[in-house]
């Protein structure tokens, strides 16, 4: 290792590396095969043997490492990793007799220098259908009343419930008149813009519910059966999907398995007729005025999820609302559940798994009738690895494993009247970056690296305050946008966010995109000089289309695995490892002293590209053996591309 002096030492550089990445798991993933898990051992470990022990039908086994390459840097061991069951998990074991620490353990959560549980173990599944196209999506989340409108407001004829607001108007910021408050957007809208949503990356978008409800949000649906007619009905679903897909792009959408609204046809059958089948749909303690609702909220009754007709009608079979919204003429590409780790629980009753499972395997015979792959993503609010075991949802919106721990890392000290904490009745702590990443990595450790890149990561949505907000500057959010393009997962952009757009609640946060052309006018991509929130920021919005970008230029941010390789107060950085060439990405909320990372260390052959942006500055010195010097000097950021090392192993990588 080239001798230095560091102001800062990478305390993650000196640790042993794997990750379930195609670097570091090299083989193909199908039942029955065979893995090449590859170790990577800092020199000062120098292991006498290293054991990688499998879980193999509830039993461990052991098999003994081989040591394959050795630099003045560390050690490439290779061990192999038996696809036998639906999930197969695994840890390595470093002995070195006399040592300091003779007996230890690496797993997903790092080191341990005893015997630890299976629940951080690596963990691959042996028959991954998560769809391959969602490792390169860039997703965008459009709140449908929003976003734009194709047929005046005017034009059209409000619901008895909704209260006509001016385009431009700005948000309630919560309370019943949020769930009034009508603007008018609607699905040919979208197809108006899609050259903007294109210049700006995105190549899925996920739109939050088009079924017709007693709100604008939609979440307390009448039907499932139509979609709204003041969104344009199904023929603009229709129109929605084949403009979306003639791009190449697709379409994600958004169902309530959880709960209907009060006025929804099934319940209203289930009110008049206690005999009827409907009546089983939902839990009546008294019928018909007493019954299980969704968060004590009596316009949302909750579903029973151990009735069997109800089950047939919303997630099973061909004849489901699960299926019929993927199939011709609509084509939708997947769902995102709403409230997932509610669907199906209630006191002594979980059936959250079979309801991801029939979800799951009506998908299935979807895509087995269309030749297409599809997405199931759940949204889930806190930890949600428990249910991301492989055979139900393929993913999460990923608040626990990303937004949250980024927003307590980035945020402004807020003032006495604080923003809520993703539901923690606080204010958003302000906390130091080592807390920060031994939380994500512990997090992450629970599931299978496939559940983590099919889930989305939001800097946030319409359920939350807007990241302009939560951070207080432009400085601030354009670190968080370099997060959100390079973190294992798919970075989902909030409509407007990309426009410096700010809210304090997550009603307030649902703003209009602020387009010159007034609703109902030829469509234009120009921009008004300011929208409900103030003025539009071009400097962000031209930063989220460079790291699109990057994103789709580079394997590894799309496709790589992942490695921290320093953390301290004010400065992250982590690498996503390819075999094509890794990564480096550094997040500085702040400046400060400047940080030497070795090359060989991480390890790297020479630099490549250096996009250094705002407040960080990026030194390299010499070639692969020599190493880079990150100068933060305030908020900013750098996305840095390594060039290939030497072979690091004779086995062709597949994923």
């Amino acid at each position: 290792m080239t001798s230095m002096t560091c102001q800062h030492e990478p305390q993650y550089l000196s640790q042993p590396h794997h990750d379930t990445g195609p670097a570091y798991l090299l083989g193909t993933r199908r039942p029955g095969g065979e893995l090449t898990a590859r170790l990577w051992v800092p020199a000062p470990w120098n292991p006498e043997r290293i054991i990688l022990r499998q879980v193999v039908d509830g039993e461990p086994a052991l098999t003994a490492a081989h040591l394959v390459a050795r630099t003045d840097a560390g050690a490439w061991w290779e061990a192999t990793v038996r696809l036998l069951n639906p999930s197969n998990h695994y840890r390595f074991l470093l002995l070195t007799p006399g040592g300091a620490e003779p007996y230890v353990w690496f797993h997903a959560a790092g080191l341990s220098n005893h015997d630890v549980p299976d629940a951080t173990d690596f963990r691959v599944l042996a028959d991954d259908d998560a769809p391959d196209w969602v490792l390169d999506a860039v997703c965008y989340q459009i709140f449908p009343d929003r976003f734009a409108a194709h047929t005046p407001p005017r034009d059209r004829e409000a619901p008895a419930w909704a209260e006509a607001h001016g385009w431009l108007d700005e948000p309630p910021i919560a309370g019943d008149p949020s769930g009034a408050a009508w603007y008018g957007g609607d699905l040919d809208g979208i197809v108006d813009h899609l050259d903007y949503l294109q210049r700006l990356g995105v190549n899925t978008v996920y739109l939050t519910p088009i079924f017709p409800g007693g709100s604008v949000h939609r979440y307390d649906a009448t039907t499932f059966d139509h979609v709204d007619s003041l969104l344009g009905g199904d023929a603009a679903l229709a129109r929605l999907s084949d403009a979306l897909h003639s791009r190449g792009m697709r379409l994600l959408l958004d169902l309530t398995t959880n709960h209907t609204g009060v006025t929804h046809d099934w319940f209203r059958r289930a009110v008049d007729d206690s005999t009827s089948a409907e009546a089983g749909f939902y839990s009546f303690d008294r019928h018909p005025d007493q019954y299980a609702t969704w968060m004590g909220v009596a316009s949302m009754p909750k579903l029973d999820h151990r009735s069997e007709a109800m089950r047939d009608r919303l997630l099973r079979g061909p004849d489901s609302v699960t299926a019929h919204w993927l199939m011709p003429p609509y084509n939708a590409d997947g769902w995102r559940t709403d409230v997932a780790n509610m669907t199906g629980r209630s006191g002594m009753v979980d059936l959250a798994h079979q309801a991801a499972a029939d979800m799951r395997t009506t998908m299935r015979r979807v895509e087995a009738d269309t030749g297409r792959s599809l997405w199931l993503v759940a949204e889930h609010g806190h930890d949600a690895s428990a249910d991301l075991t492989g055979p139900g949802w393929q993913g999460t919106m990923n608040y626990h494993g990303f937004t949250r721990p980024l927003w307590s890392w980035l945020a402004e000290p807020d003032p006495a009247d604080g923003l809520n904490w993703l539901g923690i009745p606080t204010g958003i702590p302000r906390l130091p970056g080592g807390p920060i990443s031994r939380g994500v990595r512990e997090y992450t450790a629970h599931m299978p690296t496939t559940s983590i890149t099919h889930s989305m990561n939001l800097l946030g949505s319409h359920d939350t305050p807007r990241i302009r907000t939560v951070v207080g500057s432009r400085a601030a959010q354009l670190v968080a946008a370099t997060a959100l393009f390079t973190a294992p997962g798919v970075p989902t952009v909030f409509s407007g966010d990309e426009l410096g757009a700010t809210g304090r609640t997550g009603e307030h946060s649902r703003t209009t995109m602020p387009w010159t052309a007034p609703p109902g006018a030829a469509p234009s991509d120009e921009l008004e000089a300011a929208g409900a929130w103030g003025r539009v920021d071009h400097v962000v919005l031209d930063r989220y289309r460079q790291l699109s970008r990057l994103r789709h230029e580079l394997p590894a941010l799309r496709r790589g695995g992942m490695r921290w390789v320093h953390a301290d107060d004010d400065l992250l950085a982590w690498l996503r490892t390819h075999p094509d060439g890794d990564v480096l990405v550094v997040l500085a909320r702040a400046g400060g002293a400047p940080v030497d990372l070795p090359l060989a260390a991480l390890p790297a052959g020479a630099v490549g590209d250096v996009e250094a942006m705002d407040g960080v500055a990026v030194k390299v010195i010499g070639g692969a053996d020599g190493y880079l010097t990150l100068n933060p000097t305030g908020p900013g950021s750098a996305v840095i591309t390594l060039c290939p090392a030497l072979p690091r192993s004779g086995t062709a990588h597949t994923r």
